[in-house]
């Protein structure tokens, strides 16, 4: 099963997974996308892999580590999420809302687009 992880209960997720090893949030927005908005590490590993790309960089990515999967709105992300969960990652979230919901919910300087 995908969690469903609003922005705002991000970090209480964080702390239940984190038994099973460091966080990692997964953003897989496109390199352009990067440059507008981002999201600052606080308490993960922040890694980014554009969708597209994350079936040939798998192995950078640890099936026992825990996933938050983050995109623009939540579906490229779900899509995503659904992926590594079929490949054997137990520990996977989506961050529902994606980054959008994340300047609205916790960090209002994170510009919208």
């Amino acid at each position: 099963m995908i969690a469903q992880v609003r922005p705002r209960d991000l970090k209480a997720w964080l702390e239940r997974v984190r038994a099973f090893g460091e966080p990692v949030v997964l953003d897989v927005r496109e390199p352009a996308e990067l440059q507008t908005a981002s999201v600052q590490p606080d308490g993960f590993t922040l890694l980014t892999i554009p969708m597209g790309a994350v079936p040939a960089r798998l192995s950078e990515l640890d099936p026992r580590q825990p996933v938050a999967c983050l995109c623009h709105h939540g579906g490229r992300s779900m899509q995503v999420a659904s992926f590594l969960l079929g490949r054997g990652f137990s520990q996977v979230a989506n961050v529902a809302g994606g980054i959008h919901a994340w300047a609205d919910e916790l960090d209002p300087s994170i510009p919208r687009y």
